[in-house]
């Protein structure tokens, strides 16, 4: 009997029935948000043909070597548990983003062109400190190269462009349309081609002119391309905004980088970070990324329904606009960025590790001034006191770069977490009305059904266990170390707080005496 029902298949859904059969090709799979999609879509669409992952070459390792080394990552063991035959439907295709043409060979495009369905352009560079070329390469070339190949694909279904909810982060309110770009496309890829490394980085502050770094730039007319090229096509833009861990698939509260939020998170618990930059009554603009891919999922499946339905009714059909998603909380679930550090100052008091160096303590600064100042006192002035420590007793210095580093990405997030943003997000409200109730669980993407308490109860942890690295195992141990930082962070008070009481009676004693 329970062979039989075992051997019952369950009927697929409208989206699972929209991914059975079809070759997809992913680029960016190696990254964070990548390697959620392709787990998701291995384990949930089980019927899917095959994957083609663009990874390039890179320390000595074949984009094979790369590809098994990715599945080793605990994040696919779910997918190895659920979907043990997995392995087979993925193909490793060598190339670069950074390069033309995507720097694939003439034979795996033209396979690329004969096989695939459906394109998801998930690769980016997300450092906002890239150097122009390169960021112009990856985030604005790559697009170009992509949408020129999917042209040529004999039976595409669709194509999504992943940008960012903030490529025109210069505009307060932000719709799902596209704005006029800071410069074509074309004009762009031409400058760069003819301009020198030394002239461009000498006039890039010029080029960025309203952007406040080269990823937002690159974005925006990353996506002048899509506007551009993308005529015909079933294509859309999918613009995310802060995505940060994993709400409940494939595991709980999994992430593997420290940009953005995380990093401030990671950076105040293990007590190097005391303060940031920030107005906390704007609203942080996060989303977890497992949520984020089902949408992503989802807006394909859309995309395609949509193109069709436009060809059906119409014999010489004018081109439909290409539709952009914005997946972003502050419309369905706003956390402000107060209650975010709130959150995670409270479940990660819970959860400490024995990786900290000092106790929990950090100042939101609304004003530069006051921030400039604490960073001054908490953090140069004690980490030039351990340096001289360290040198004196012949050991390498450290603590003055490490500061350095944490100052240049704190002065990044900044920007967007002192400014007030509104967008516009009816399409992907749209798109979960249109999904089957099956489909909006098994692609859960509804933001406003987010638990945040649930949710930093499990994220603090997950920063603890996959970015600091330290087993949950050890934490005893971790509360005992806290409790002792506790009582040091108590006792530094104290006595500075005695040293300014004596200098104020100093003080009072030379006026009133």
């Amino acid at each position: 009997m329970t062979d039989l029902i075992e051997n019952i298949s369950v009927e697929a859904t409208p989206i699972q029935k929209f991914y059975a059969g079809a070759n997809i090709f992913v680029t960016g799979a190696t990254g964070f948000l990548g390697r959620i999609l392709v787990e998701k879509l291995l384990r949930s669409c089980p019927d899917v043909a095959s994957i083609y992952i663009l990874i390039r070459n890179k320390k000595g390792k074949t984009a094979h070597d790369r590809l098994d080394e990715m599945f080793d990552d605990v994040v696919f063991k779910r997918l190895k548990d659920e979907q043990p035959k997995f392995r087979h439907k993925v193909v490793a295709v060598a190339g670069d983003c950074c390069l033309p043409d995507l720097g694939m060979s003439m034979q795996d495009r033209q396979m690329l062109i004969n096989e695939i369905n459906i394109v998801f352009h998930v690769a980016a560079t997300v450092r906002f400190d890239e150097k122009l070329k390169v960021a112009v390469a990856i985030n604005v070339r790559s697009v170009q190269d992509v949408l020129k190949m999917s042209k040529e694909m004999l039976n595409l279904k669709a194509v999504v462009h992943v940008s960012t909810a903030f490529a025109y982060c210069h505009l307060n309110s932000i719709e799902e349309r596209f704005y006029p770009p800071p410069m074509s496309y074309k004009k762009l890829l031409t400058f760069v081609d003819v301009s020198t490394e030394t002239l461009l980085e000498k006039i890039t502050p010029e080029v960025l002119d309203k952007w406040p770094n080269t990823y937002t730039y690159t974005k925006a007319v990353g996506e002048d391309v899509v506007n551009c090229e993308g005529v015909g096509l079933p294509v859309a833009v999918f613009r995310p905004s802060i995505v940060i861990s994993t709400y409940k698939e494939p595991i709980k509260a999994w992430i593997n980088n420290m940009y953005g939020p995380t990093g401030v998170v990671m950076g105040a618990g293990i007590g190097l970070l005391h303060s940031l930059h920030c107005n906390p009554k704007v609203n942080a603009n996060i989303v977890p990324v497992d949520m984020c891919v089902n949408a992503l999922i989802a807006s394909a499946w859309e995309t395609n329904k949509n193109f069709e339905e436009s060809q059906k009714l119409n014999k010489q059909p004018p081109s439909p606009p290409v539709p952009i998603y914005h997946f972003e909380s502050s419309n369905e679930n706003p956390i402000a960025w107060g209650s975010f550090m709130d959150k995670c100052s409270k479940y990660g008091m819970r959860t400490p590790t024995v990786k900290a160096v000092w106790y929990y303590y950090l100042s939101l600064q609304t004003t530069l001034i006051g921030h400039n100042l604490l960073i001054l006192f908490m953090h140069f002035l004690p980490a030039f006191l351990c340096d001289m420590a360290l040198t004196l007793f012949g050991k390498q210095p450290r603590l003055i770069k490490v500061y350095k580093k944490i100052h240049k990405f704190c002065a990044v997030i900044s920007y967007f977490s002192t400014r007030s943003f509104e967008f516009g997000s009816k399409r992907v409200r749209s798109m979960i009305r249109n999904m089957t109730e099956q489909d909006q669980k098994i692609f859960f993407c509804d933001l406003r059904k987010l638990d945040w308490d649930e949710f930093f109860l499990e994220y603090t942890e997950g920063i603890r266990v996959y970015l600091i690295g330290d087993p949950i195992e050890t934490l005893e141990a971790a509360k005992i170390r806290w409790r002792k930082l506790y009582y040091l962070h108590q006792g530094l008070k104290l006595l500075l707080l005695f040293f300014v009481v004596r200098i104020l009676w100093a003080v009072l004693k030379i006026i009133f005496f």
